[in-house]
């Protein structure tokens, strides 16, 4: 019972994103209506590539493309992604604080403290840079340009390169302009955007503790939202593919603490139980889905887009 209600929570998960994509959508461009289950289909099929690389960055070109498919402009679906991200990063440092108050006297392993630190300073630099990419939008582009020419001079051709620069251009304004739309005429939008992702976390975060229950555990609620809150920033690092061997570490010092040694013997069980829900599950079904799409598992590259658009 507990353990297919850790599946519904995952599967609402996915459908909750959908919305907060479709809201951050509209509002990059309300001339393109994206149903919920549109948007929700591009959540899923974006996770296979996502869970096979560090950062589960590779599930964003997928967001963008499909979001292009589907009638916004590249440096608007790129402008909605990425607001998507900055939401995240805002919502991860505004709940740290609360897991290290609840596991301030707890926390004892020092890989897992390393890479808490780690983690804020990564998500604080980002965002910083973010706002000042924001802020000098003029500057931001002529630096990626300069980076651009400099990777062209030593392109094999040239003139593709060269379209390729003028897109890049125009595409940063596209980009600046939808993101400076969400910040002033798209504030209410952004809002709402940003209450759908404490929503879709908080139901995320509900999945241990149904596992828990369906082991037989307390399902330590609140103990068990900080534990996520702390895991999270563990995991979103850029360390191995789909976060593999840092998540199992993490959440066996992060939850050992909470078993307690009475209860040890059930951690492996849990922790495997967990990254069939959180991992395996969500690779399966963005195979499925990215197939249908694509036709393939290995065709989404770059080439790939560009013929599809030519």
């Amino acid at each position: 019972m507990f353990f297919g209600a850790a599946i519904v929570l995952n599967v609402l998960y996915w459908f909750i994103w959908g919305a907060r994509l479709k809201v951050l959508s509209t509002v990059v461009n309300p001339k393109v209506h994206l149903s919920l289950w549109e948007t929700t289909k591009i959540v899923i099929a974006n996770q296979f590539l996502a869970g096979i690389t560090p950062s589960a960055a590779g599930g964003e070109p997928v967001r963008i493309y499909l979001l292009k498919k589907d009638g916004l402009s590249t440096g608007g679906a790129t402008a909605a992604v990425l607001g998507e991200r900055l939401i995240d990063a805002i919502f991860i440092l505004i709940i740290v604080p609360f897991g290290f108050f609840i596991f301030k006297d707890r926390i004892a392993i020092d890989l897992i403290s390393y890479g808490l630190i780690v983690g804020i300073i990564v998500f604080a630099s980002g965002i910083i840079l973010f706002a000042l990419a924001l802020k000098y939008p003029e500057k931001t582009k002529r630096l990626l340009l300069r980076i651009s020419a400099w990777l062209g001079r030593r392109s094999k051709k040239p003139e593709r390169h060269q379209k390729m620069v003028d897109r890049i251009g125009h595409e940063i304004d596209n980009f600046h302009s939808s993101m400076m739309l969400f910040l002033t005429k798209g504030k209410k939008s952004f809002l709402a955007a940003s209450g759908l992702t404490v929503l879709m976390w908080s139901i995320g975060f509900m999945i241990p503790s149904m596992l828990l229950l369906a082991l037989g555990l307390p399902p330590y609620f609140i103990d068990s939202y900080a534990a996520q809150a702390l895991l999270l920033i563990i995991v979103m690092l850029p360390t191995t593919p789909g976060s593999s061997g840092v998540t199992e570490l993490g959440m066996a010092g992060l939850y050992g603490v909470l078993l307690g040694s009475s209860q040890q013997y059930l951690l492996g069980v849990f922790v495997l139980l967990f990254r069939f829900i959180s991992y395996h599950m969500n690779m399966i079904c963005g195979a499925i889905f990215q197939y249908r799409i694509f036709k393939s598992l290995t065709s989404f590259s770059m080439d790939a887009i560009e013929k599809k658009e030519g």
